[in-house]
């Protein structure tokens, strides 16, 4: 058949833009084929209450025994897979699961490259420490319980993984300062919430949602003794019905003391802290919150993934601390502090305990593709998110060397930060900023609150300087694959 020149030019159109469909069609099949996967899932780690099996509430201080079950505590997480790689994220209603404990969760799921069990900072749950027992001398854990835990999460996992399918990832920020109160000086807070949506390729729904606050759960005070997942419930709740998917919550910078306002307006009411409708209605703010960052996000690559995780000594310098040892309150293993974070002594005997022993802890960092996740193993401040470090004159070290910002060390623009990640160390202080010995800063008559439950004032420095080690790990490994 014969062609005009005219129509030759048409077929030959027709059939670029074919093959051009036709290669496109198969650069997005190898893009999906490749993207990443999750799965979610829950279990329950609610502690059995009969009312006469004591369950010692942790935070505030011992003695608060339990007399009923408010709401359900929860292990809520997430499972991520891409090629031969899997990571998986645990976050449990609890006041600090401790890094003992995450390593025996971890002793069941060897299959996984990397598992990170993070705890909510909960003060209306089970003791899972020991120093909120009876009495300052009667440890408050139940073994049993642990038990009960390391199961549930391990459950958790696998059954996250039974769910895995492909997503694509957006991620978005929202701000009220409104919603937090910091009880120490300087005021320093971190009102940014942080929001990783994903959605399935197959049909764009949401698939779950990841999202990190920086507040205390402590929004029923200390009279409480209901076991409770406090505000967090009311979060992921609010939001599971609004988004129809899933829901992981964690803490971030919490220490401080980041903690919920004395007072939320409602309308044309003032609802005050320390009720179950304020606890409610806390959690409602934050989850629309939560929604405005969902609204503003957007998308990013989550691939591929890379992690570094390096074990580290801490010096436990807190005479209470070691007390808490001598007295079998807390059982930790400790070893004797050589002065370097990477190096383990030999193991302390407990007649040692009076002297400065060093507990193991980790740190880490993982990367999903552009997005950063640093996993912290206690409650960091927030003036050490950007470097917002004051330096009274009036405090123990106003000269100390300054610890390396978060966002000075994570490589990423989008990040998030998972506070009391696989273990509970306490709070993390600038050291510039700690103030244990009169005269005090700020006028104050008396130490503020802070370094009574610390490690010591080099604990910041260690658990930063061991991020940014891990962080140029897995940049060195981004590099050497371009």
């Amino acid at each position: 058949m014969h062609r005009s020149r005219s129509q030759q030019v048409v077929v030959a159109l027709v059939l670029s833009a074919a093959f051009l469909a036709a290669d496109l069609c198969a650069t997005e099949s190898l893009r999906v084929a490749d993207s990443l996967s999750v799965g979610f899932a829950t279990t329950d780690i609610t502690p059995r209450w009969d009312g006469e099996r004591p369950v010692y509430l942790a935070g505030y201080m011992p003695g608060r025994r339990a007399e009923g079950v408010h709401d359900p505590l929860a292990a809520r997480g997430i499972v991520f897979r891409h090629r031969e790689r899997k990571l998986a994220f645990v976050s449990v209603d609890l006041i600090g699961l401790q890094m003992e404990t995450v390593d025996r969760i971890r002793k069941e799921l060897k299959d996984y490259d990397h598992v990170t069990v993070a705890s909510t900072h909960n003060h209306s749950g089970p003791d899972v420490i020991g120093i909120w027992g009876k009495s300052f001398l009667r440890r408050g854990v139940d073994d049993e319980y642990l038990r009960k835990v390391v199961r549930s999460v391990v459950e958790c996992v696998r059954l996250a993984e039974q769910k895995l399918e492909q997503v694509r990832g957006r991620f978005g920020t929202a701000t009220d300062e409104k919603l937090l109160h910091d009880s120490r000086l300087p005021i320093v807070t971190d009102p940014t919430i942080r929001v990783l949506e994903f959605t399935r390729v197959s049909d764009g729904a949401p698939a779950g949602l990841l999202v990190q606050w920086s507040c205390h759960p402590e929004s029923l005070r200390s009279s409480n003794r209901q076991l409770t997942a406090d505000f967090p419930a009311a979060v992921v709740a609010t939001l599971e019905k609004r988004r129809r998917c899933p829901v992981v919550y964690f803490s971030g910078a919490v220490g401080g003391l980041m903690a919920p306002p004395h007072q939320l307006q409602v309308g044309d009411r003032a609802l005050q802290r320390g009720t179950w409708e304020f606890c409610r209605a806390y959690g409602e703010r934050v989850a629309e919150l939560a929604l405005q960052a969902v609204r503003q996000a957007s998308p990013l690559s989550l691939t591929p993934l890379r992690f570094c995780a390096e074990r580290i000594l801490v010096p436990v310098r807190n005479p209470w601390y070691r007390a808490a040892r001598l007295t079998g309150v807390v059982r930790r293993k400790s070893y004797a502090w050589t002065g370097d974070p990477l190096e383990r002594g030999r193991p302390m005997k407990l007649l040692h305990a009076t002297r400065i022993g060093a507990i193991e802890s980790e740190v880490g960092y993982w990367q999903l593709g552009e997005l950063g996740l640093a996993l912290i193993p206690g409650e960091l401040y927030p003036e050490l998110l950007e470097g917002k470090i004051d330096s009274p004159a009036e405090a123990d070290y106003p000269d100390a060397p300054r610890e390396p910002s978060i966002k000075q060390t994570l490589p990423t623009r989008q990040w998030m930060l998972a506070g009391l990640a696989n273990d509970e160390i306490g709070y993390l202080i600038p050291a510039r900023q700690w103030d244990a010995r009169p005269p005090f800063a700020y006028g104050k008559r008396t130490s503020q609150y802070g370094e009574i439950n610390s490690c010591g004032p080099d604990s910041a420095r260690i658990v930063l300087e061991s991020l940014a080690r891990c962080t140029d790990s897995v940049t060195k490994a981004v590099l050497a694959k371009q």
